[in-house]
């Protein structure tokens, strides 16, 4: 056979690569091979892999000895759902996953390689961290695929798989990722270990509480989705990708046929009484095509909900307030949740839709220490900046700040719906009466008779909606039934939208 000796070596360098030991060394620990986590994300047989035969150049402290081709980490391109993607695996199992400058270098292609092509980069981690071994040269490397990847944001989406470790300045990959995917008892990320940790405060605590999927879920906001095992997370994201656009240049708005179903029972959904909650998931299912709903960082912020939805099959970025917590008022944590969706949404040319029924910013002093202006803030800065079309749709209540930041015409928005039974004002009506008519009320003979007149008087003059419209600042007062006739009408109008920009570097974002 003609060259027999070099089929024969590559042959010997594929046969490495696959060989079981290490795939079972994964398998002991109720893990799946880098590959085999490759295989479970991409349509079959699509992975066409690049840099397989990559090695470290370093020899010192026994790395001579664990010189293993393609350096710890599997990379190339391949189909997901019939669509372009680049993808990244580590390799736990072959000295930890650790990343080293050749291991960095390959992840630093393939970013490079999405971003020029228009095509999303997943990466799935796995890995120890920095390679000791090679000192500064890993350190270099993080900080290269670091820079690719703040060069990469707002042109091509980039998610995350957390399935292993990511300890020390390693976090900070997918910390810079636009969607992070973690699964239950396999996942941490941190930056100091438990043992640092010890040394330094004396404080006691295990991987799990340190940053494990729960505390990132529900505690720091860094996790996006929470999935209960490797497999469901890979077709959780093969899932997710399809409401996600290649590029930052894809069009977000398809007029095809208006499925404007009435909605007859929208409105028993809403209890009459204001200060009563309800679940605002069960509006947007009604709302937006049925069961389309993907909603993103549910455990975190449960008073706001973010969430990618469908109209006609189009994708939707969805904002509302749940009032079943914290009566939906805006506090940091649900202004950075917010914030930080809308600027992805505005960066991939995806319409956002609010629906709005919220008392306002969260008071305290605990907020107010935390930086509620600075956190506050960024919901303005968001939907200020954003040039995609913008609608809100205020079910009952929009109050004082809370109404500028989610529904207001002065900050950009393109159309603002409200409900005949919606509430806008600087504050409720009770809140209102308690300042303006304190002491008429303090002097009164009957002061609950005059109270009650009074907030009455308020809400007819000042909260009820067609005075707002009265001045322009909302723009249809409709039937809660044609809500999601109007909103798919709207955004057939916004279809090509286009909004100058003032010549400048970046803004000053309050983070």
């Amino acid at each position: 056979m003609k060259f027999e000796k070099q089929l024969k070596k590559l042959e010997s360098k594929i046969l490495e690569q696959a060989d079981k030991a290490f795939i079972q060394k994964q398998h002991d620990k109720g893990k799946l091979d880098a590959r085999e986590r490759i295989n479970e994300l991409v349509d079959e047989g699509s992975f066409v892999e690049l840099d397989s035969f990559i090695e470290t150049r370093f020899t010192n402290l026994g790395l001579d000895k664990k010189r293993y081709s393609g350096d710890c980490v599997v990379t190339g391109f391949a189909k997901i759902n019939g669509r372009q993607t680049y993808i990244y695996s580590q390799d736990f199992a072959r000295s930890g996953g650790t990343l080293g400058e050749m291991h960095g270098k390959k992840i630093v292609k393939v970013i490079e390689l999405a971003q020029k092509t228009g095509c999303p980069i997943v990466g799935i981690i796995d890995s120890g961290g920095a390679r000791i071994q090679e000192g500064v040269a890993s350190l270099d490397g993080y900080a290269s695929i670091f820079r690719a990847m703040v060069k990469a944001s707002g042109v091509i989406p980039q998610i995350s798989i957390m399935v292993g470790p990511s300890a020390g300045g390693a976090c900070y990959a997918p910390g810079l990722s636009d969607f992070i995917f973690m699964v239950e008892g396999l996942s941490q990320m941190y930056i100091t270990g438990p043992d640092i940790i010890k040394s330094v405060t004396g404080e006691d605590v295990n991987f799990e509480n340190l940053g494990g999927a729960t505390i990132h879920s529900t505690k720091s906001g860094c996790a996006h989705f929470v999935l209960k095992n490797e497999k469901e997370c890979f077709g959780s994201v093969r899932e997710f990708l399809k409401y996600l656009p290649q590029n930052n240049t894809d069009d977000f708005f398809d007029q095809g046929d208006s499925d404007g179903r009435i909605l007859d029972n929208i409105l028993d959904l809403i209890p009459e009484e204001y200060e009563k909650g309800y679940d605002m998931k069960l509006i947007i299912n009604e709302v937006f095509d049925k069961n389309s709903f993907f909603e993103v960082q549910k455990s975190f912020a449960l008073n706001a909900i973010i969430g990618f939805g469908k109209l006609n099959g189009n994708s939707i970025g969805i904002v509302a307030n749940q009032t079943k917590f914290m009566a939906g008022v805006l506090d940091i944590d649900a202004s950075d949740k917010i914030a930080r969706f809308v600027r992805f949404c505005d960066a991939f040319n995806l319409p956002i839709v609010n629906l709005v029924d919220t008392p306002g910013y969260l008071p305290g002093t605990n907020q107010e220490y935390q930086g509620i202006i600075r956190h506050g803030a960024k919901i303005l800065y968001a939907y200020g900046e954003a040039t995609v079309p913008k609608i809100s749709v205020i079910l009952r209540k929009a109050f004082g700040g809370a109404y500028i930041a989610l529904a207001s015409r002065g900050l950009g928005y393109d159309k603002v719906i409200a409900w005949p039974m919606a509430q806008i004002a600087v504050m409720g009506a009770e809140q209102a009466v308690k300042i303006i008519y304190k002491k008429e009320i303090a002097e009164s003979k009957n002061p609950e008779k005059i109270e009650k007149e009074k907030i009455e008087e308020i809400k007819e003059k000042f909260l009820d909606p067609f005075e707002a419209a009265k001045l322009g600042q909302v723009d249809m007062i409709i039937d809660p039934k044609d809500t999601r006739k109007i909103i798919i009408q709207c955004l057939e109008s916004l279809a090509n939208k286009r909004e100058g920009i003032i010549p400048k570097k970046h803004g000053t974002m309050p983070l």
